[in-house]
């Protein structure tokens, strides 16, 4: 018997059709999201993972402002959720070695 059950199973003909009729901008905000995620996960390491934080910030920063208002109406979500892990990071450099 296999590990995974079948309601986690992967399927790509549901994922095709799902990314077929997703909104570009919804898909492209998940991602900003789960990258956000990402960095502050490594922000919470101890030590903290400065430089893997660094690299998702400035590649969702990149996003942003390639994307801007084409991300649409929740493009102000994205850039105060960016600024939030932007200020971690700063805090998490700024702070002495534990």
């Amino acid at each position: 018997m296999s590990e995974k059950s079948e309601d986690a199973e992967f399927n790509e003909a549901e994922e095709i059709a799902y990314l077929h009729a997703a909104p570009v901008e919804t898909i492209l905000g998940n991602h900003l999201f789960v990258l956000l995620q990402v960095a502050a996960l490594r922000l919470a390491e101890t030590p903290p993972n400065l430089a893997a934080a660094e690299l998702v910030i400035d590649t969702v920063t990149a996003m942003v402002n390639a994307g801007g208002e084409r991300l649409g109406e929740h493009v102000d979500l994205y850039r105060n959720a960016l600024a939030e892990v932007q200020q971690a990071y700063v805090r998490a450099k700024s702070s002495p070695p534990s």
